[in-house]
């Protein structure tokens, strides 16, 4: 475990084998890296993925987040859209190639991977979207890079999550796959929380 030198702090998991793929992971409101640093093991792809787990800007008692709570996010939402836009230029100049790589978030993260990660110029090979839900899906469509389209995209949600009501992730999804953004959204019996059927199912997506 290491660390990048970049605008956010983070925690940083080299590839046992030299390799430019790169799975970024964004985690939820009051976590932190570290509270994710658990995940990249259970993908079993060590030798050929790097793993850099981000932690959000702002305090959020004793922990991070990534924007304030509704009806307030929209501030945050573009302010952290804005580092990981720079932190993305940066990482995808030379160093990791974006066409081999991923954009995991949860929470917090999973409503960044839409919002930051439908908007960014480049495409990530795929896009996994945990637990979440989309600040505005209409507007997002109007804004979305086309060359995500061609991309992977999985949104899985809790169908007794307690956070976040399952029936609007659902119902937002249904926009953007209506929009023409291919996404599978899967649901999974569990609350507001990562289970290993979840992992297991990212883990195919990206080794196909």
């Amino acid at each position: 475990m290491d660390a990048l030198n970049l605008k956010l702090k983070n925690l940083f998991y080299p590839s046992h084998k030299p390799s430019k793929k790169l799975m970024i992971i964004l985690h939820g409101r009051g976590d932190s890296a570290y509270g994710l640093a658990g995940i990249p093991p259970h993908f079993k792809m060590d030798d050929e993925m790097n793993y850099l787990l981000l932690d959000a800007p702002y305090d959020y008692y004793g922990g991070r987040s990534w924007y304030d709570l509704p009806p307030n996010q929209l501030e945050g939402i573009e302010y952290s859209s804005k580092i990981l836009t720079e932190i993305c230029d940066e990482l995808f100049a030379k160093q990791f190639d974006i066409s081999q790589s991923f954009l995991f978030g949860f929470s917090q993260g999973s409503l960044l991977v839409f919002e930051f990660g439908a908007r960014y110029h480049q495409a990530f090979a795929g896009y996994f979207a945990i637990s979440g839900y989309i600040y505005d899906a209409k507007k997002l469509l109007k804004e979305i890079n086309s060359k995500v389209k061609e991309s992977k995209w999985l949104c899985t949600h809790g169908r007794q999550d307690d956070v976040l009501p399952f029936i609007d992730s659902m119902n937002q999804v249904e926009t953007l796959q209506d929009g023409g953004l291919d996404v599978e959204f899967r649901p999974f019996n569990k609350r507001h929380n990562l289970i290993m059927n979840e992992l297991e199912l990212i883990a195919e997506y990206m080794k196909l």
